[in-house]
This record gives C-alpha cells, structure tokens and sequence, in this order.
C-alpha cells in the first residue's frame, strides 16, 4: 500500500513515526511519503516539508504568513496527485489538514484523520467536515470518540500512543531522587512559544536558585535557545539546554515548567509534579477567548475535567506567580493528590498498543 502522511507539529512528528513503524510491521510492501520532521524521517526517508518551516502559531502569525501556508497548499496537492497514495493520513495541524481532507475527498481518496482537530472546544461546525470529508476519524482524548459519535462521524478510539511512547522511561522516571531537585523547562516546540515562555521560565529558575535543564525542540537550532539564555544572565557553555530529547529531560526532573500543549500529557504521564504555562500575541488570545470555551487549557485537566495540574495563562503568567505556586506545590501532601490525578489520568487514557491498533484500523479500511 502507499502512504501519504501529512503532520505539522513536533508531536504530530512524534506519532507518525510510531505509526509508520506499526505499519511496516503490518504491510510489508508500504511505501511512504510524509510532510513531518526527524522522527517520521527515520523510519521513511526525507520529509517533502520539514515541520520546521511549517509550525506557525496563533492567528496573527497565521495572516502574516498567508502566502507561504497557500504555496504549501498547492505544493502538497501536486505532490499526492504525483505519489497516487491509498489513503492519505493527517495528523492533527487542523488548519492545514481540514483544507487537505476537503480536497483529497472530492478527488476520491480515501482520508483518515489521525488526533482530530478539536471541534469539541471551538468552532463546532468543523464536525460537518469531518464527517463528509473523512473516512474514518481516529482521537486519542477518551471524550472525544462519544462527542464525534453524536454527529455520526465513523469514529474509532483506540488508545493514546504516548503511554507507549513514555513506557520505556518510566522505570529509571520513578527512581528519581526527590532531594536532588532538577526542573525542567519545557518552553514550546515554536519559535513563537519559546520567545514567550523561556524567559520568564529563566528568572524563575534564577529566582528558585536551583539546577534546571531546558528541554530543546527538535526542529529548532541551538543558536535560537543560546541568545535568550545569554541575554538572561546565564553561559550558553553550561549544560542547561538538552538536545536528549523530552523524555529524558523528564526522567531525571523533581519539577517541570511546561508550556500547554502534548508536553503537558508526556509531564504528567512520567508522574513530574508541573505548573502549566501559556501567554500568546495579544491579538491572538483575544480572538481566542471570544471563540474557545473551556474551563481549562491543559490536556490533563481536560481529559480529567478537573484541576489536577495548575493552570497560569496570560497575565497570570508571571514570576511571582511561578515561584509562589511551586513552593506551594512543593510538600509531600500536594505531590501525592498531583499523583493521584495522574494514576486516574492513565487508566482514563487506556491500554498500551495504540499506534499498533491505529495501524491495524487503517489496513482494515483499506481492505
């Protein structure tokens, strides 16, 4: 069978890598071609696109960027027309992936979206797409497969693949020394994010006066992270930015500062007691509170649809606010009503197998 794999994000990169692999295992005559990142390459050669020129962030970026989002259009358009895939697998980036199912539908391919967009929380007329423009919609949030079900989508959930992914951390994770304290800094996986979130991460740190480590982005070079460390007071020669990737900055971490988004779900499923971060362009936040209504930003909370993890966003997130509830979160009583949550948080999310499972869903739609 021939593949064609479109993700836009770093976790997007992260799954479909695992979903190329499961698939390899199943079909052995696959053959693929993917818009991703390091990750998916692999297991299946050069990306047609690098993630890193495609992670745009917030509305305001989004119009800035217009010209380039509309050449990519017609630049994976005339690539699928070329490859003829089977079916064409997208992997979240909603923005991009929603416009790419339209087409690929009406052109009579076979479409199946991987981690949907999430219509549940804003601009519910999107389900309308799904369900016309797709053959089968895959979540990976619990809630979601009943939600879709209603507007009768062909829906399957079938487990969240970061409980296979963190597994072979989690070991060496709950050994970890409690008094050797360690935060890590998870500061986004955009140029946008970073710029926001790093230093305000970085004089807490300097303020808290303990070891931290800031956990680098695949696609974003050091040169980027090293300017914001140096212009903060610290030496861009000492080891605080890891190219080791999440998982393990997580292991060895006591604490974790964590802009929201996957990172949140991967924090909490290596059992890091987190304080949640998030500040965008203003014009972003502000068109998005007047569309999104939610009780909360982070996928644990939302999954749990209760306050598990504390949650700072926009003016709230600041210095004294980040210091203040780390010292509150940090005593016996509070880490192990954090822990609870995240056991809960687990067995809500399913059993292991799930890009194993997701593999065999797509083969059985094809046959």
């Amino acid at each position: 069978m021939r593949y064609y794999i479109i993700a836009g994000e770093a976790s997007g990169d992260l799954h479909g890598a695992n979903l190329i692999a499961a698939l390899q295992k199943k079909d052995s005559a696959a053959v693929f071609r993917f818009w991703g990142g390091d990750s998916m390459s692999i297991y299946a050669g050069e990306p047609v696109t690098h993630i890193r020129k495609m992670a745009f962030m917030g509305f305001a970026e989004v119009m800035m960027n217009i010209r380039t989002i509309f050449s990519f259009f017609r630049k994976a358009k005339k690539d699928i027309i070329a490859f003829q895939p089977d079916v064409l697998i997208l992997i979240d980036y909603p923005g991009f992936n929603l416009r790419m199912a339209e087409w690929a539908k009406r052109r009579g391919m076979k479409v199946v979206y991987y981690i949907v967009p999430q219509v549940w929380a804003w601009h519910k007329s999107r389900v309308w797409k799904l369900k016309k423009y797709t053959d089968l919609l895959i979540p990976v949030l619990p809630f979601e497969e009943q939600f879709l079900k209603n507007y009768n989508c062909r829906v399957k959930y079938l487990g969240h693949p970061l409980l296979d992914e963190t597994e072979p951390f989690l070991e060496k994770a709950g050994k970890r020394e409690k008094d050797n304290k360690l935060l890590a800094l998870l500061p986004g996986s955009r140029k946008q994010e970073i710029k926001a979130m790093l230093p305000v991460f970085l004089k807490a740190a300097r303020e808290l006066n303990i070891p931290f480590v800031i956990a680098a982005a695949p696609s974003i070079p050091d040169l980027f992270y090293t300017e914001i460390i140096k212009l903060h007071g610290f030496s861009s020669e000492s080891n605080i930015l890891s190219r080791s990737g999440t998982y393990k900055v997580l292991q060895n971490a006591t604490f974790a500062f964590v802009t929201s988004g996957t990172a949140t779900l991967e924090t909490a499923l290596l059992g890091v007691p987190q304080i949640v971060c998030y500040k965008a362009n203003k014009i972003s936040y502000y068109i998005a509170r007047m569309l999104v209504d939610l009780k909360y930003i982070s996928l644990v909370n939302l999954i749990m649809d209760k306050g598990i993890v504390t949650e700072l966003i926009q003016s709230d997130f600041n210095v004294r606010n980040l210091t203040s509830v780390y010292h509150r979160l940090h005593n016996e009583m509070a880490a192990l009503e954090m822990k609870s949550g995240y056991d809960e948080l687990r067995l809500k999310l399913g059993g292991k197998g799930a890009s194993e499972r997701v593999a065999e869903a797509i083969l059985e739609l094809l046959s």
